[in-house]
């Protein structure tokens, strides 16, 4: 979950996963009754967009629709407390939490997933029976280890990263865990990896492909990754709200721009089916068609 930078560390989910309610942004659906809505960020959202009204309270953390087509639905919007309870409920094998807890003491930690990302990844890897899958973007190797720990004893995982220090803290982890023999660790740029790859004829042989690199460049390995994952497999892409700013028309740095034109591109792409959820920084789940 790279760039996120009001995840600095994971060791405390409370303290440092949330702000105070008076320093968070608003939420990406919430704009001023006083501005125009903007078609910029009409265009970064989903086809049925509309408003909504905030009712969020201690005791009533929701959002409601002000289309009466919707029938008032109550939307949950994340609290400090709610998130705590969901973390309260990860199945968090021990070596991830290890694994985890090293990441916090580095540079960068915030770029690690949450643990609630990582299961719903492994979630998605066993509803699938995925025994091929790859990794753009592996950071310290929290997500890849939590896939490999599901995967079958013959299951196969690709794992791009440039970066050698973090891959050498990746591998400890799986030698630990003892899925070393189903991880295939490549250190090279991730668009020479997966151009490699299709060019020894692996094209559509893939079940299974998590995208969490560099945002700038997600159109690009998306289309390896295409070509990689076989009909009916599943790519999952993190970061996709990019903590909100994909949703305010304020926010026009280079990497959000570069989301909100790949998030519209996928989102009437007839190759795939997508589903966008709000799991950490937000995560689209695309399946082949």
């Amino acid at each position: 979950m790279r760039g996120i930078a009001s995840f600095q560390r994971f060791t405390s989910p409370r303290a440092l996963l949330f702000r105070s309610p008076s320093s968070r942004p608003p939420p990406p659906y919430h704009h001023s009754p006083s501005k125009p809505y903007s078609p910029l960020l009409a265009q970064s959202l989903l086809p049925s967009i509309t408003r909504f009204r905030s009712l969020q309270t201690d005791a009533s953390p929701v959002v409601v629709s002000e289309d009466d087509s919707f029938g008032k639905k109550q939307v949950i919007s994340l609290t400090p407390q709610l998130y705590d309870y969901i973390l309260s409920n990860v199945r968090e094998p021990p070596i991830l939490r290890e694994l985890r807890e090293e990441t916090a003491t580095m540079k960068g930690s915030q770029m690690l997933v949450s643990p609630d990302q990582a299961q719903l990844l492994a979630m998605l890897v066993q509803i699938l029976g995925a025994n091929r899958c790859i990794e753009v973007g592996v950071f310290t190797g929290y997500s890849s280890l939590a896939v490999a720990l599901v995967l079958p004893e013959s299951g196969y995982l690709v794992a791009c990263e440039k970066d050698a220090k973090c891959l050498e803290i990746a591998k400890k982890y799986y030698e630990l865990a003892g899925v070393s023999h189903k991880v295939d660790v490549k250190q090279a740029l991730a668009a020479d990896t997966l151009k490699s790859l299709l060019d020894k004829g692996e094209g559509c042989s893939y079940d299974f492909a998590f995208l969490d690199a560099d945002k700038r460049k997600y159109d690009e390995y998306f289309e390896y990754l295409l070509q990689l994952v076989k009909v009916g497999g599943v790519i999952v892409v993190d970061n996709v709200l990019w903590h909100g700013k994909v949703a305010n028309p304020n926010e026009t740095d280079k990497k959000t721009n570069s989301l909100r034109k790949f998030n519209q591109k996928i989102f009437e792409d007839e190759r795939i089916s997508t589903s966008v959820v709000p799991v950490g920084d937000g995560m689209t789940i695309c399946r082949k068609k």
